[in-house]
């Protein structure tokens, strides 16, 4: 079970976790929260109704990473579109963006946040003991999927990774490259991402 996930009776995932593997998946869901920032309702905490009513952004985000986790929804770079037909997917993209940004937001922040809680939990349990076994619901797990994707895709963006090609470079970078942490990280998380992905098949 070291390093991979593996089917519960009745649903669910586990997961063997050190010390330090725990510290370093929670360290990377709490730098997704904080680029993700907070939702409406956290800026203005006098009104709940804030964040249900509020207009999203119509604008892509500037940072890169941002981008790639809140892509324009009728756009295809692959397919270039005439000066015409991509003013049109603008205005198209910037009318979704506006009215489902910040249900993509609040979800992504959810599912970040239930793994810091998971992890958390976890090391109160096991404290001392330097290594510990995770045992995830399938909602967990759901919400686990869904932030592992958006920990690699932040982390692959960061690395400026496209395709299959640019992750079969990632294999042959030499020690001292600067980037080898990150991309260690990259393919670890794709690993325990692949094997919960199989815990959740049929």
């Amino acid at each position: 079970m070291p390093g991979t996930f593996e089917p519960l009776p009745g649903g669910g995932a586990a997961v063997a976790l050190d010390d330090v593997e725990i510290s370093i998946i929670r360290s990377l869901a709490v730098q997704l929260l904080e680029l993700i920032g907070p939702g409406p309702a956290e800026d203005a905490p006098d009104d709940p109704l804030a964040e249900l009513f509020a207009d999203g952004p119509s604008e892509p985000p500037s940072d890169p990473v941002l981008r790639r986790l809140f892509p324009d929804a009728y756009s295809d770079p692959e397919q270039p579109a005439s000066p015409r037909d991509a003013e049109e997917q603008r205005a198209y993209s910037a009318e979704f963006r506006r009215y489902t940004e910040n249900d993509l937001r609040a979800g992504k922040r959810d599912n970040a946040l239930a793994i810091i809680r998971s992890l958390d939990a976890l090391a109160s349990a096991s404290a001392g003991e330097g290594s510990a076994v995770l045992k995830l619901s399938p909602a967990e797990s759901q919400q686990w999927l869904g932030a592992l994707n958006d920990l690699r895709l932040a982390i692959g963006s960061r690395l400026e990774i496209t395709d299959d090609e640019d992750t079969d470079l990632l294999y042959r970078l030499p020690d001292d490259d600067p980037r080898k942490p990150m991309v260690m990280a990259y393919l670890w998380l794709g690993g325990l991402q692949e094997t919960l992905v199989g815990t959740l098949m049929p």
